[in-house]
């Protein structure tokens, strides 16, 4: 799964996700894309399981871009533990993602296999998608 190497500080305040995206929202790399339609964090369980669907579906032809990374830790208290007594221990990490970022991106094959691919990778996401083509962007 990913993760970053290191961090400058363990633990992070949860934030909000405003606005919409100012870069990484457009296609750099391939010829198709999914893009996100909406705020969200993004597990990096659920990066994962996106780009095995789309990797199985594609029959590991063609190339697969992932331009986002999960560098926001999120902590997790343990069960049945009181309030207070501090914040708890890091336990998985998440991309935060705004409107129009682009999340995957693909190349050398064709647009309706692509699709597809694409398809069932965001239901393994929990934002709105959409899919993009070079042409569109």
């Amino acid at each position: 799964m990913l993760m970053p190497k290191r961090q400058k500080h363990r633990k992070v305040r949860k934030g909000k996700i405003r606005g919409v995206a100012t870069v990484g929202n457009t296609i750099a790399f391939g010829q198709y894309a999914l893009q996100a339609q909406g705020h969200e964090r993004i597990t990096a369980r659920q990066i994962e399981a996106a780009r095995q669907a789309m990797t199985r579906y594609i029959k590991r032809g063609g190339k697969i871009w992932i331009r986002i990374f999960p560098h926001t830790p999120v902590t997790r208290k343990p069960q049945d533990v009181k309030m207070g007594s501090g914040k708890g221990n890091p336990e998985f990490w998440v991309a935060k993602v705004k409107p129009g970022t682009i999340m995957f991106e693909m190349q050398g094959v064709p647009e309706d296999i692509a699709r597809e691919a694409m398809r069932l990778a965001a239901h393994k996401l929990p934002v709105k998608t959409k899919f993009l083509t070079r042409e569109e962007a």
